[in-house]
């Protein structure tokens, strides 16, 4: 019941979602193919049999069964259909004004990524300080591959895989794509110094893939009057440290390092005005815990942005988004990237379902990230992808001829198969995300 439950919250924000890519993207190729004075004969959301069908003018304009993408069929436009040379036509069209017609599709999820990043950094929003700070490590997550490595506090991390790393944002984004052991390039006093570490595939928020955490601790909002922080001269604005000498790097570090020691001493590390010292102090037992009678906090910064601003740095982030993307599909093929990183409807849905319990704003991220990558994966050149009948186009420009239909016939087919190769591996990682069904395979038990 609980699995059942689960599923049908992930699905209302996955259909959601997906409708909207799908549906700004289509719209690209019809308004560019009206413009064009091509006539549209079908607009659907998803694909197979035709759920819902109204008809205006020369279109029928349809919901079909599998949600999972959509098309807009313009006359004249495969090879099959027969044509009658019509202005109206798809082919009767110049290269350049197909051209228009395939490209509008990955522009529009372009500029719809842009318009939501847009919207949510106008909207304002807190984020952890550390992240717009330098890679300075505070903690190795002990076993972790960093630890592993050597790496250790205070070590900097200048560069993964020779991609520079000025900020833990940068340090995050770059370790996101990395499948096989990373080298790092990391600045330990005035030594450079070369390690590798291979990133595990899942990671807390505040620790990153490889485990290190940064050089940050939470800090005193509040101290309760006559506790024991108190009478221990603690203030607000001090910053937490360690616990009996153990890093704590986060409110709820410290919340959970102190709830088993009421009645017992421990030893806190603090720092003042950049000063460290210690202090004794004994917890006392309140709501069944132990407490200290802080407040604690973790640092943040408010990020609000006037329209141009917002519009520059989401234009920023998804030039390095992309950036991202490109070199994790160039992986696919040079080795870097494992095709367990690929995601199909299944690994969505969660993502979908997680990023809606967290907020509107949340969802919202995720559907600019997606729209981003269905832009670009929709522009790579093969068949049977908007970037696939571009490069066919183009290489017919280059030939200053035509290509026969047979030969179309046959690219289109191979591009055919590649893309359900590619459907039968995204699912099959989608299925081993399922544990109930992974269990059912023995070969990965």
């Amino acid at each position: 019941m609980t699995t059942l439950l689960s599923f049908l919250f992930n699905l209302w924000p996955f259909l959601l979602v997906l409708g909207v890519l799908i549906f700004v993207h289509e719209l690209g190729h019809f308004l560019a193919a009206r413009r064009l004075g091509v006539r549209v004969l079908t607009f659907s959301l998803g694909f197979g049999p035709k759920i819902l069908t109204v008809k205006r003018g020369d279109t029928d304009y349809c919901i079909s069964a599998i949600p999972l993408g959509g098309y807009v069929k313009m006359a004249g436009e495969s090879p099959e259909d027969p044509r009658t040379g019509n202005s109206d036509e798809f082919m009767s069209k110049t290269k350049w004004e197909r051209f228009q017609i395939l490209i509008m599709g990955p522009v529009m999820n372009i500029v719809l990524a842009l318009v939501i990043l847009t919207g949510i950094n106008v909207h304002g929003s807190e984020q952890p300080s550390y992240l717009q700070e330098a890679p300075i490590l505070g903690i190795t997550v002990p076993g972790s591959s960093a630890a592993n490595a050597g790496l250790r506090r205070g070590d900097r991390i200048l560069t993964v895989a020779n991609h520079s790393v000025g900020k833990w944002e940068d340090l995050y984004r770059e370790l996101a794509i990395v499948n096989k052991e990373a080298t790092l390039m990391v600045m330990r006093g005035n030594q450079t110094l070369t390690v590798t570490a291979a990133p595990e595939s899942e990671s807390r928020q505040d620790v990153s893939r490889i485990g290190v955490v940064p050089d940050v601790g939470p800090v005193v909002r509040v101290v309760n009057p006559g506790d024991p922080a108190d009478q221990a001269g603690i203030r607000p604005g001090d910053m937490f440290l360690a616990v009996n000498g153990v890093p704590v790097n986060f409110a709820a570090q410290l919340i959970e390092a102190l709830l088993d020691k009421a009645d017992k001493p421990v030893e806190l590390t603090m720092r003042r005005d950049g000063r460290e010292f210690t202090v004794s102090v004994t917890p006392i037992l309140r709501e069944k815990r132990g407490m200290i009678g802080v407040t604690p906090e973790n640092l943040t910064r408010t990020f609000k942005p006037g329209l141009l601003e917002a519009a520059r740095l989401s234009a920023e982030d998804s030039w390095k988004m992309s950036g991202l993307i490109f070199r994790m599909v160039g992986g696919l093929f040079n080795g870097s990237t494992s095709v367990r990183q690929l995601q199909g409807p299944v690994a969505i849905a969660q993502m979908a379902g997680e990023s809606a319990r967290l907020g509107l704003l949340t969802l919202l991220n995720m559907m600019a990230v997606l729209s981003l990558n269905l832009a670009i994966l929709n522009l790579m050149p093969v068949p049977a992808l908007d970037g696939g009948h571009i490069f066919i186009m183009a290489l017919e420009g280059v030939a200053r001829r035509d290509f026969s239909l047979e030969m179309k016939e046959r690219v289109l087919f191979a591009g055919v198969l590649l893309l359900l190769t590619l459907m039968v591996t995204v699912f099959y990682n989608d299925l081993t995300r399922v544990s109930w069904v992974e269990r059912l395979m023995p070969w990965r038990n």
